[in-house]
């Protein structure tokens, strides 16, 4: 049976984020909100947390997975990035945009695209989102809340307590974040690919 915890928006409660927090590093699966919509997470160490993330969204081994980061201190050990890249990627953080970049060697095999050896990473510009992300002292493994055969991600703590109950450690709740998931920008090929249309404005990208 997952926690509940009613998170305020602006001034997260400390005793809520931390209780949030020990649950991720005792390997929990939560569902917390981002600044395009809700999103599954877990430690990027957890493996059997991807597994549940895998099963509760279907997902087949091609998905691109998300690590969510605090600052660009965190992205730089995930991905490489040249000075191009930084540039168009710094100027677009944070903010509702996935990028998807080659992986460095800090990242466990089983999160990489199996053919491309890419992950997608994010700075996302939300305030419980980043108050846990600074206790917890390293990336969240993520992906979007999106159920399967659902056009729309679930919006409401309540409802994501109600359907998933069984399947996470924690909801957390601090009101309604949005249906729309990040835009996707694929770096990996040297210009910019635009694979999904979502809450950030693709067309400084285009």
């Amino acid at each position: 049976m997952a926690k509940y915890f009613d998170v305020h928006p602006d001034n997260p409660q400390p005793r809520a984020v931390s209780q949030v927090v020990r649950i991720l590093q005792d390997d929990g699966l939560i569902a917390y909100p981002t600044d395009s919509c809700y999103a599954l997470g877990c430690r990027i160490g957890n493996a059997k947390g991807l597994d549940r993330i895998r099963e509760i969204r279907q997902l087949g081994g091609g998905h691109h997975f998300t690590l969510v980061c605090r600052d660009f201190a965190q992205l730089g050990q995930l991905v490489q990035i040249n000075n191009a890249v930084f540039r168009s990627v710094k100027a677009a953080t944070p903010g509702s945009y996935t990028f998807i970049l080659p992986a460095t060697r800090e990242v466990p095999r089983r999160l990489l695209h199996p053919r491309k050896k890419t992950v997608g990473v994010r700075i996302p510009e939300h305030v419980v989102t980043q108050a846990i992300l600074a206790e917890l002292g390293e990336p969240l493994l993520s992906s979007t809340l999106l159920l399967p055969g659902e056009e729309e991600p679930l919006t409401q703590g309540w409802e994501i307590k109600e359907r998933l109950d069984h399947a996470l450690d924690a909801v957390i709740d601090s009101g309604e974040c949005g249906t729309v998931p990040t835009t996707v920008i694929d770096l990996s090929g040297g210009e910019p690919e635009i694979l999904r249309v979502g809450a950030g404005d693709p067309a400084r990208f285009a």
